[in-house]
């Protein structure tokens, strides 16, 4: 069996909202589009990325009940995740954690999509001396 490719679908309650939201905050355009389905791609890329289904449709499968933000957090790795910080907040986009220098190294600060979708954007960093070392596994 050959992967051609996995992505998130995550069933969302605003649809047109939220494909709004990832295509202003990450640059991201849609490679398809219908009522009930949003199919997104970083810019330069025919990947998906991402996809949101409305909840409502009823090609959706048995199961996929709106997500409403619990138990899940959807992480996007940037190159400058202060740049990007400044752009959404001088923007007036709204930030649930502040950008924060992490100690096992990362630099990030977190959002929410209009559906409920908690992204955390990341930048690696290096980690403080000896953080990782409390936490290797014994071999």
């Amino acid at each position: 069996m050959q992967i051609l490719d996995t992505y998130p679908l995550f069933t969302v309650s605003h649809l047109q909202h939220s494909a709004a939201f990832f295509r202003h905050c990450f640059g991201m355009h849609t490679l398809f589009e219908a009522s009930w389905v949003s199919m997104l791609s970083k810019e330069g890329s025919e990947t998906i990325a991402l996809g949101l289904m409305a909840s409502d449709h009823p090609s959706r499968p048995p199961g996929p009940e709106v997500f409403r933000g619990l138990g899940m957090i959807f992480t996007v790795q940037v190159a400058d995740v202060a740049a990007l910080h400044a752009r959404l907040t001088s923007d007036g986009t709204p930030i649930d954690h502040p950008l924060t220098d992490c100690p096992w190294g990362q630099r990030r600060f977190m959002l929410r999509d209009p559906s409920g979708i908690l992204i955390d954007i990341v930048q690696q960093t290096d980690p403080a001396p000896g953080f990782w070392e409390a936490y290797a596994v014994p071999r």
